[in-house]
C-alpha cells in the first residue's frame, strides 16, 4: 500500500509540474539500487556461508564500473537521449543499421537471461514467507510454496502493469515507478543495517567480540581464488551494464547525464553499506541456528531466533522491497523490448497496407506491453517450478548474469568501433547465446528434465569433449566460470572476426558514426529526402502512436518554426528526423524507421551523408595502401621466419642426435669401468701387471667421463652468466703457443701449424685462460676434422682499432653451407664419422667470447675450414657473478 501511495503521489507531482525534486541526482542514484535484489538482501549471506569472501565480487564489479567506466556510462546515456533509445535491444539494433532481426535476437536473449533472475525473486519472497509460517506455529508450520509463488507473481504483474504501462513513450520517465524504487532502496538498506546492528551489538556485544567470532568461525579459513574472483568480478560488472533493468534505470530513465557524477561515488557507497554486515550475519547464523539451516534466510531467521519479531518483519519488508523493485523494472524493460521488436513488426506485416489505415496503434502497443508483462512473470514462475525452487539464490542469479552478459561485446564494440557490422553482431550474439543455453541454462533446470543425465556426463553421442559442463575437455571448473569463459571467448571472437571480414551497409556506417562520435556531433545526421511524404499521412500515423494531443503539439511546433499557418508543416528532412526520434521512443528505432519509410516511400541518403560516405571511402583507400605496405613487410617477415624455422628444425635433429650421442658417451665408459672394476673385485690371484693395466683403463675412462661432464657444466655456467673473469696480462703469441701445445700439436703429430701476422706481439689484458680455451677448441677441431692428406693449420693475427683478430684456417674440405648457421649451437656436430664429440666445443667458445666482449664466426671462401676470433686487446669491464 505504501508503494501504491508513493507512486501515485510522484505521478501527480510530476503532472502538476512540481516534480523537479523527483529528478535529482540522489533519486537517480537510489534508482540504481535496483541492482540490489533479493539475491543481495538474502542471498549475499548465503553466498558468504557457501563461498566465503567471494560474495564481495558481486559488489566489486558494479563499483569498478561506476569508478572506472564513468565515461562509457556517460556515452551510453548521451546516445540514449539523442537517439531516443528505449531498451538495450533498441540501442544495439539502432547502432547496426536499425536491424530488427538483431533487436529480436537481443529481446529473446534478454527474456531468457532475465527469467532465472525473476524466478529468484519469487523464490526469495516465497522462502521468506515460509519462514514466518514455520515460526508462527512453533517451527512446524508450512505453506504451499507453489500457490504462494503464483499469487506473488500475479501481484507483481498487476502493480507493474498499473504503473509501468500508463504512458506509451517509454523514453519519458516513469516518475511513479522511479520514486517507488528510491523508497524501496531506503527501506532495504535500513532493514539490512538494522539486522546488522542487532547482530553486532545486540548479540555479539560489539565490534571486537564480533571480529573474534569471525576469526574463530569455520568460515574464517576462507581461501581467495584469484581466477574465480576475477571471473565473478567481471561477470557482475558485465551484468551491471547489460541487465535490462539496469540499462532501463541508468539510460532510459536518465534525465541528465550529469547525475552520473553523483552516482559514481554515491552508488558504490550504497553497495558498501549493503555489504557491511554480511559477514557478521553469516557467522552469527552459523553459531545460533541449527546445522542445516538455510543460510539464504539468516537475515530473517536470526532475529526470529532471538524473539525479535518486529525486526524480522522489517527484514522481510526489506527483502520484499528488493524483490518487487527488480521484478517491476525488469518486466517494464522486457515488455518494451517485446512489444517494440516482436509484436509491432508482426502487427505491421499483418495489417499489410501501411499505417494509414484505420486502427489504434497506441492501443496495440499498450496491450502488447501489458500482455508481455504477464507472460514474462509467468515464464519466471514456470522456471521456478521447473528448477525445483531449492537452488541457492546466488546460483540462480549467476545463471542470469552469464546470459545477459552476452550482449557486452556487441554493446561495447558498437559504441567504440565504427568497423563493427550487423552480421558480426548477429554471429557473436548467436554463438554466445547458444553456448549459454546449452552449457548453463538447460542444465540449471535440473538433471534429466531437458538434458539427460547421460548427456550431461558423457556428452552427446558419447563425445565427452562436448559435455555441457566440460566443453573441449576442461573438467572440474565451476559451471558458471566454465560457461562464462567459453561463451565470451567465442562470442567476442566471432563478433570481431566476422566484422573484419564483412563490410557495413550505408545505414550501419551512418549510425556507427553517430554512436562512436556522439560527443562530437551537435545534431544527428539527417537521412530523409525532401518532399517524400505527405503531411496528412504523417499526422494520422503520429496521432495513433503518440495520441492526438501530443501529435498535434509536435506538428504545431514544427509549423511555427517553419512559419506555416495551421498544423501541417512541410515534411522536411529535418522534421522527418525529429519525428522518427519521437516515434522511436514509443515503438523503437527500427519500427519507427520502417513506419516512416512506408509513408515516405523508403529511406534515402542525403547529400551530406553521401559526402560522409565518400570521406570514409577515401580513408578506406588510404588504409588499403597502408595494408599493402604492411603486407609486403609481413611477406618479408614470413620469409625470415621460414629461415628461422629451418634452423630450428636442424637444431631439433641435432639435439636428438646429441641425446643419442651423449647416452652412448656416458654408457661406454661406465660399462668399461663397471666391467674392469668387477674383474678387479672378483680376481684375487690376478697378476700385478694385469691389475695395473685394468686400473689404467678405469682411470682413462673416468677422465673421459670427467671431460664430458666438465663441458656440460662449463656451458651451463656460461649460459647462466654466473662467471667471474680473472683478468691478467699476456702477449698474444704466448697465448697461441700455449694453446697449440695444450691441444697436443707437436712436430710428431699429423697437423702442421704455421703462424704469421703483425699482431702476434700484442700484450692482452683479458681472461687469458678463457681465451686460451677458445683457441684450444678451435685448434683441436682442425686436428679432428681436417680431411687433407697433409693437414695444415694457418694462424693469422692482426690488430685494428683496438680489437684483435685471430684467424684459424685449415686446408680441409670446410663446413657444408647448410650447416654453417648452426655450428655454434649446442649439440651441433659436424663430421660425425671422424670424431665423436658431443657438439659442445664451439657452443662453449661462443659463450666465452660473449663474456670477453668478442665474437667467433665462420669464414667462408677460405679454401677450407676457417674460424675468426675477434676481441678487445684490453678488457676493461669485469663481469661479476649474476
Amino acid at each position: 500500500m505504501v508503494l501504491f501511495i508513493v507512486a501515485f503521489a510522484a505521478e501527480r507531482a510530476a503532472q502538476a509540474g512540481r516534480g523537479k525534486w523527483l529528478r535529482s541526482p540522489m533519486i537517480y542514484t537510489l534508482s540504481l539500487s535496483i541492482y540490489c535484489t533479493a539475491w543481495t538482501f538474502y542471498g549475499a549471506v548465503g553466498f558468504a556461508v557457501r563461498s566465503g569472501l567471494e560474495f564481495v565480487t558481486i559488489y566489486l564489479g558494479p563499483s569498478l564500473v561506476m569508478f572506472g567506466w564513468w565515461w562509457t556510462l556517460r556515452k551510453l546515456v548521451r546516445i540514449g537521449r539523442t537517439q531516443r533509445i528505449t531498451s538495450i535491444a533498441d540501442l544495439i539494433s539502432a547502432r547496426f543499421g536499425k536491424s530488427n532481426l538483431l533487436a529480436v535476437g537481443l529481446t529473446l536473449l534478454a527474456v531468457a537471461g532475465t527469467t532465472p533472475y525473476i524466478a529468484l525473486q519469487l523464490q526469495s519472497v516465497t522462502q521468506s514467507y515460509a519462514v514466518f509460517a514455520r515460526a508462527s506455529q512453533g517451527g512446524t508450520g508450512e505453506i504451499n510454496q507453489t500457490v504462494t509463488a503464483l499469487w506473488i507473481a500475479v501481484g507483481l504483474a498487476f502493480f507493474t502493469i498499473l504503473f509501468g504501462t500508463r504512458k506509451l513513450d517509454v523514453n519519458e520517465r516513469h516518475d511513479g515507478v522511479v520514486m517507488a524504487i528510491a523508497v524501496e532502496a531506503v527501506v532495504k538498506l535500513v532493514a539490512l543495517l538494522a539486522v546488522g546492528v542487532f547482530v553486532v551489538w545486540g548479540i555479539s556485544g560489539g565490534i571486537a567480540p564480533m571480529l573474534e567470532k569471525i576469526d574463530a568461525s569455520e568460515i574464517g579459513a576462507w581461501e581467495v581464488s584469484g581466477g574465480r574472483w576475477a571471473g565473478l568480478t567481471f561477470l557482475s560488472a558485465a551484468a551491471f551494464i547489460c541487465l535490462p533493468r539496469m540499462f532501463h534505470v541508468m539510460v532510459v530513465e536518465s534525465d541528465d547525464e550529469r547525475h552520473l557524477r553523483t552516482a559514481s561515488w554515491a552508488f558504490p557507497a550504497y553497495l558498501m553499506l549493503m555489504s557491511l554486515f554480511v559477514l557478521p550475519i553469516a557467522v552469527t547464523g552459523l553459531d545460533l541456528l541449527p546445522k542445516g539451516s538455510n543460510p539464504d534466510m539468516f537475515v530473517l531467521t536470526v532475529p526470529l531466533s532471538q524473539g525479535q519479531n518486529g525486526l524480522a518483519m522489517l527484514s522481510f519488508l526489506g527483502g520484499f522491497s528488493s524483490a518487487t523493485s527488480m521484478v517491476i523494472v525488469a518486466t517494464i524493460a522486457l515488455s518494451t523490448m517485446v512489444s517494440n521488436h516482436i509484436v509491432m513488426p508482426i502487427w505491421l506485416s499483418i495489417t499489410g497496407g501501411g499505417v494509414s489505415v484505420s486502427g489504434d496503434v497506441r492501443y496495440v502497443v499498450l496491450l502488447a506491453r501489458r500482455l508481455s508483462i504477464g507472460a514474462i512473470v509467468m515464464l519466471a514462475y514456470f522456471y521456478f517450478q521447473l528448477s525445483g525452487g531449492g537452488s541457492a539464490l546466488a546460483a540462480m542469479g549467476l545463471v542470469s548474469f552469464v546470459g545477459v552478459a552476452q550482449a557486452l561485446p556487441v554493446m561495447i564494440g558498437g559504441i567504440f568501433w565504427r568497423g563493427a557490422t550487423r552480421i558480426g553482431a548477429l554471429c557473436g550474439l548467436g554463438i554466445g547465446f547458444a553456448i549459454w543455453t546449452y552449457a548453463l541454462f538447460l542444465p540449471s533446470l535440473g538433471n534429466g528434465l531437458v538434458l539427460s543425465d547421460t548427456l550431461l556426463s558423457n556428452g552427446p553421442w558419447g563425445l565427452a569433449w562436448l559435455a555441457p559442463q566440460a566443453l573441449f575437455g576442461i573438467k572440474g571448473l565451476d559451471p558458471i566460470l566454465h560457461c562464462l569463459f567459453w561463451s565470451m571467448l567465442f562470442n567476442s571472437a566471432a563478433f570481431v572476426l566476422v566484422s573484419l571480414c564483412t563490410f557495413p551497409a550505408p545505414m550501419e556506417r551512418l549510425q556507427g558514426a553517430q554512436f562512436v562520435n556522439v560527443f562530437q556531433q551537435a545534431q544527428p545526421r539527417r537521412g530523409w529526402s525532401r518532399g517524400a511524404a505527405q503531411s496528412e499521412d504523417l499526422m494520422i500515423m503520429s496521432q495513433r502512436i503518440l495520441g492526438a494531443r501530443d501529435a498535434q503539439a509536435l506538428f504545431e511546433k514544427e509549423a511555427r518554426r517553419q512559419g506555416v499557418q495551421g498544423i501541417l508543416p512541410d515534411p522536411s528532412p529535418e522534421f522527418l528526423d525529429v519525428l522518427e526520434r519521437k516515434l522511436s521512443g514509443s515503438v523503437g528505432a527500427a519500427t519507427a524507421h520502417a513506419m516512416i519509410g512506408q509513408i515516405a516511400g523508403g529511406a534515402s541518403v542525403s547529400v551530406d551523408d553521401l559526402l560522409a560516405v565518400a570521406d570514409e571511402t577515401a580513408q578506406i583507400m588510404e588504409y588499403s595502401s597502408k595494408l599493402e605496405a604492411q603486407s609486403f613487410e609481413l611477406t618479408r617477415t614470413a620469409e625470415q621466419l621460414r629461415h628461422v624455422n629451418e634452423k630450428l628444425t636442424q637444431l631439433s635433429v641435432q639435439k636428438d642426435g646429441f641425446i643419442s650421442q651423449i647416452s652412448h658417451e656416458l654408457r661406454t665408459p661406465m660399462t668399461s669401468i663397471r666391467a674392469f672394476s668387477e674383474i678387479l673385485r672378483d680376481s684375487d690371484d690376478m697378476a700385478a701387471t694385469d691389475k695395473a693395466r685394468y686400473a689404467g683403463i678405469i682411470h682413462s675412462e673416468t677422465l673421459r667421463l670427467t671431460r664430458l661432464l666438465d663441458d656440460l657444466l662449463d656451458l651451463a655456467v656460461l649460459e647462466a652468466g654466473r662467471v667471474s673473469l680473472n683478468l691478467s696480462q699476456k702477449s698474444l703469441s704466448e697465448v697461441i703457443e700455449s694453446a697449440v701445445s695444450s691441444a697436443g700439436i707437436t712436430s710428431d703429430t699429423d697437423l702442421v701449424v704455421t703462424q704469421k701476422g703483425s699482431g702476434r706481439d700484442i700484450v692482452l689484458t683479458t681472461d687469458v685462460d678463457r681465451l686460451s680455451q677458445v683457441f684450444i677448441n678451435v685448434i683441436s677441431n682442425a686436428r679432428k676434422y681436417c680431411t687433407a692428406d697433409i693437414p695444415t693449420l694457418l694462424i693469422k693475427a692482426f690488430e685494428e682499432n683496438g680489437r684483435v683478430t685471430v684467424d684459424f684456417i685449415d686446408n680441409g674440405s670446410g663446413i657444408a653451407a647448410d650447416m654453417r648457421s648452426v655450428i655454434f649451437e649446442k649439440f651441433s656436430r659436424v663430421g660425425e664419422t671422424q670424431a665423436g664429440g658431443a657438439g659442445l666445443g664451439l657452443a662453449i667458445c661462443r659463450e666465452i667470447m660473449h663474456r670477453l666482449d668478442g665474437e667467433i664466426s665462420y669464414l667462408p671462401g677460405q679454401g677450407g675450414g676457417a674460424f675468426r676470433v675477434r676481441f678487445p686487446a684490453e678488457l676493461e669491464k669485469i663481469q661479476q657473478d649474476v
